[in-house]
């Protein structure tokens, strides 16, 4: 008697095992390595990886379950997704979200006595300095203030907020309470992650009553108005003074519009903001604004400029072809649809390129041209209209020829046989034949295949 044992195999969807956390931080130019286990599923489960947002790093290697990212910087943060499939049930699905430890734009506030809407340091009363890095992970910067280049140990005078409820999240404040001249001094805040290899970040703030004065913005004489001609380059200027002289922020004016850079707001260090290239769709407002960061924190000094961008004409048609009797009286009108500046500085004809004398063009009527066509004056016309910044043209094809006539191909059964005698059915079709001279006849070229022979019928 023999007997055997047999295991059999049954389908069984995928599961998954992350090596990391969900949450995984690391500093740059660190190698990182994501395995995804398998830990079920049959068939064996094939194992990808992708990123969101975005495609996976160039810098990057799959083998089997695992990825690696060699030398990581702040753009490879992301969320990583490991997915496993068999084609059995659902497939498995682990995410990993990245963050590559970063940390730039270091700006400090100075808030004077913020209960008495001052906007200047006074002795008695209260002072406050905050602090805030723009950093990845925000939540895990370490804010170190000092006095002086001492470490500050707080006291019922000198308060650390770690997180101050009245700043954007991720800010840190020190609150000089019923301020004294002792409390004149430079004040330091310093941005690190502690125990990260990135370089702590550290701004500087002189607090005297004359080292802080509250800013004045201004826009310069004759620069509320700036022209430019389109394609350009324009400054836009609003001089700022203070100290210390805070930045200043430009905006659209129209708070739907973006800036043409695409940014809603940009930064600028001494006020002066180039546009390039410009068009005439950057025409408009621009607001200027002190920044409420790296000065006082207080009510927003703005200004205004006003950006006019000077175009050639567009003109209505830019080519038309027309087409006559003979003997007929002929009207070209050139219409000027927007232009800026909004005048015609002068309009002139031509036909066939040579210059045509006409009266001079009133700058508020539409430029136009009459005459008689007959034999001697069919041609291209041409109307140049300038408004000093550039010009444009309509362009007419003038003519009492007839429309070339459109012949049709898909004739059913179009030849015929009778004895000896072949016949093709033609036909054809004729664009407004009663806008020209009287069409007599059709000049028909006729080519046997493989035969030189040409007839006209």
């Amino acid at each position: 008697m023999h007997s055997f044992v047999c295991c059999l195999s049954f389908p069984a969807p995928p599961a998954l095992k992350l090596s990391v956390n969900e949450t995984y931080v690391v500093d740059p130019g660190q190698d990182v390595t994501l395995s995804c286990e398998v830990t079920a599923g049959f068939p064996t489960p094939t194992v990808t990886w992708s990123r969101y947002p975005g495609s996976l790093p160039q810098r990057s290697v799959i083998r089997g379950g695992s990825l690696t990212l060699w030398s990581v910087s702040p753009a490879d943060a992301g969320i990583y997704n490991c997915t496993a499939f068999n084609n059995v049930g659902n497939p498995a699905r682990r995410t990993v979200s990245l963050l590559v430890r970063s940390m730039k734009n270091l700006t400090f506030q100075i808030t004077p006595d913020s209960n008495k809407d001052s906007e200047s340091i006074q002795m008695g009363r209260d002072l406050k300095l905050s602090c805030h890095v723009d950093a990845q992970p925000q939540d895990k910067v370490n804010y170190t203030w000092y006095k002086n280049g001492v470490l500050i140990i707080p006291t019922d005078s000198l308060i650390v907020l770690r997180s101050d409820p009245d700043m954007p999240p991720g800010t840190s404040s020190l609150e000089i309470v019923d301020m004294k001249f002792r409390d004149q001094a430079t004040y330091s805040c310093v941005a690190n992650f502690p125990g990260s290899s990135v370089p702590e970040l550290r701004v500087d703030v002189n607090i005297t009553q004359s080292s802080v004065v509250p800013p004045v913005l201004n826009v310069p004489d004759g620069g509320g108005v700036v022209n430019v001609s389109e394609g350009g380059t324009a400054d836009l200027v609003c001089l700022v003074e203070g100290k210390p002289r805070p930045p200043v922020l430009w905006s659209r004016a129209n708070k739907d519009l973006p800036m043409p850079s695409g940014d809603w707001v940009v930064e600028t260090r001494d006020g002066r903001l180039r546009l390039t290239n410009v068009s005439r769709d950057m025409m408009g407002a621009y607001r200027c604004q002190t920044a409420p960061y790296n000065g006082l924190n207080i009510k927003r000094r703005q200004g205004q400029v006003q950006l006019n961008v000077e175009y050639p004409p567009v003109v209505d048609p830019v080519l038309l072809d027309v087409r006559s009797q003979t003997s007929s009286t002929v009207t070209l009108r050139c219409v000027v649809l927007k232009s800026n500046p909004n005048r015609i500085v002068n309009a002139r004809w031509y036909r066939n390129a040579m210059p045509i004398r006409t009266p001079p063009v009133d700058p508020q009527s539409v430029p136009q041209l009459r005459f008689k066509l007959d034999t001697s004056n069919n041609g291209t016309y041409e109307c140049r209209v300038n408004n000093g910044v550039g010009t444009s043209t309509c362009t007419f094809n003038v003519s009492a020829q007839p429309y070339n006539a459109e012949f049709y191909y898909d004739t059913p059964n179009p030849i015929r046989t009778l004895k000896n005698n072949y016949s093709y059915i033609l036909q054809w079709t004729q664009r407004e034949p009663g806008a020209v001279d009287k069409i007599i006849g059709y000049w028909i070229s006729l080519r046997q295949v493989n035969q030189a022979l040409t007839q006209e019928a």
